[in-house]
């Protein structure tokens, strides 16, 4: 029994030993084939593609004052009857009128020396109105203020579907980041193996700052909009495997 135990032992060290050479052929096997190259090159482009908006968001609506709470939002509901009316009119679908806020909040006087008093209420019924026409936006303004609207916070534009545009916007960033590359690499003695990693952001240019319009304004001539034009822009980042 004295004998078996030491042969067990040397085995196991034996064991132990023949097993590493074994783990250092696979270390140094991956190290081989690893994604990660030992030269590389990260280049990041930027493409910007305009166009004319064909979609317009229009935000506003009817604020009421009154004595009391309950004839502040009768006087709103009747003049909201009327915008509501001459959107439908417009050619408005429905889907695209969203009220956006609803408030009812008292007024107060706050006379010196003394407490605050109560005057009445004011009533604020506000729309988010999706006109698809670029045509009629100015037009529907005029409706809207001519059958009882009278805030408007102003008027956003854009692109209803701008996966075309984007796609160019992509598709020149990844051709810029590739002809520098392939500068950077000739420059350099070397030559552009592969493509490691590609990773992109993309965005909206804001639409410009929404335009503060009066009604008294709109009374004298039919209100002008013009939409101008948005941007859309995408960014490549791009690591690129070089070798000799």
């Amino acid at each position: 029994m004295t004998i078996v135990k030491p042969l067990a032992s040397v085995a196991a060290i034996a064991l132990a030993f023949t097993a590493i050479p074994a783990t250092a052929q696979s270390m140094q096997h991956m190290n081989h084939n690893s994604i990660q190259p030992e030269t590389t090159l990260n280049i990041s482009a930027t493409s910007s593609v305009s166009a004319a908006p064909d979609i317009a968001f229009l935000s506003g609506g009817v604020t009421t004052e009154a004595r009391t709470a309950a004839e502040a939002i009768r006087q709103n509901a009747a003049d909201m009857a009327g915008v509501y009316a001459a959107l439908e009119r417009a050619g408005l679908e429905q889907a695209d009128i969203q009220t956006s806020n609803f408030s009812l909040n008292p007024r107060y006087n706050y006379p010196q020396n003394s407490e605050r008093v109560l005057v009445g209420y004011t009533a604020s019924n506000q729309l988010r109105v999706t006109v698809r026409d670029m045509d009629k936006v100015g037009g529907v303004i005029d409706a809207m203020v001519a059958e009882g609207g009278n805030t408007f916070s102003g008027v956003q534009f854009g692109v209803e579907d701008p996966s075309e545009l984007l796609d160019e916007a992509r598709r020149d960033a990844m051709r810029d980041a590739m002809s520098r590359a392939n500068l950077f690499a000739d420059v350099s003695g070397l030559s552009v193996a592969r493509i490691v990693t590609i990773s992109e952001n993309t965005q909206s240019a804001p639409s410009p700052q929404p335009v503060m319009m009066r009604a008294a304004a709109m009374e004298a001539a039919p209100t002008q909009i013009s939409g101008g034009e948005l941007s859309f822009s995408a960014t490549v980042n791009v690591v690129f495997e070089l070798e000799e």
